[in-house]
């Protein structure tokens, strides 16, 4: 057994320089690895290329790194939430390259898999085609798309245990599953770390093969990013 504990989220990213790429994973702000992006903030490493399906919200999440001026480009699928991602992305100070939802899964699974390329039907004869290679198959046109892949995956799981097998639960298991297998170091936080033999062996997500780092986070907010309430 390999035990990938780490102390807690400082001495996970101590490695992380500037101008690395970043996978982050999370679905809106539901899975976030909070811990390790407030180590991030602290740590003031710059120039960073995040992948993630959105930016979070201005006071939040990765919205905090960009407030910070910490994130040089933003590759995702999804702006709508938040403010200040927004007024970067309109005034020209932030590189952001936004892809289809699917497609964006798609080549963090590629990525994760060793597949190079593949092709999709999503995007053709929008912006999202210009200057990548199409094909016809079967009557229909596709677009190809190329893997992404990361110098750090940092993802949030439910539990894990001592060697980094992990499980996720509800919607976090939306993107860090597939970020978990395509960063060439993968950072786990969990709100539950096990020793060895406790979980369930059928109900692991992402084997302890992928996971380079493990720790358990704290104070976790767990914000909600719309709340809707019912008048009775």
């Amino acid at each position: 057994m390999i035990d990938k504990r780490v102390k807690d989220a400082d001495e996970a990213v101590r490695d992380i320089a500037d101008n690395s790429t970043l996978m982050i994973g999370g679905f809106g702000l539901c899975g976030i690895p909070e811990n390790t992006i407030s180590a991030l903030l602290k740590k003031g490493v710059k120039g960073l290329t995040c992948i993630s399906n959105n930016a979070g919200v201005d006071d939040f999440g990765i919205g905090l790194l960009l407030k910070t001026r910490q994130v040089k480009k933003m590759i995702s699928s999804y702006v709508g939430e938040n403010e200040e991602f927004e007024r970067q992305l309109l005034h020209g100070e932030l590189e952001v390259e936004l892809i289809p939802q699917g497609t964006l899964a798609e080549r963090c699974r590629a990525g994760g898999a060793g597949i190079p390329a593949f092709f999709t039907p999503a995007g053709v004869g929008t912006e999202v085609a210009e200057g990548k290679e199409t094909r016809v198959f079967n009557g229909k046109t596709y677009l190809m798309e190329q893997w992404l892949r990361a110098d750090f995956s940092i993802v949030k799981a439910w539990k894990g245990d001592h060697s980094g097998n992990l499980m996720y639960r509800g919607t976090a298991r939306n993107f860090n599953p597939m970020m978990a297998t395509a960063g060439s170091i993968t950072i786990a936080e969990v709100e539950e770390l096990v020793p060895v033999g406790e979980l369930n062996p059928n109900e692991i997500h992402t084997p302890g093969i992928f996971v380079h780092r493990i720790f358990q986070g704290k104070n976790y907010e767990k914000r909600i990013e719309q709340r809707t309430l019912t008048k009775i």
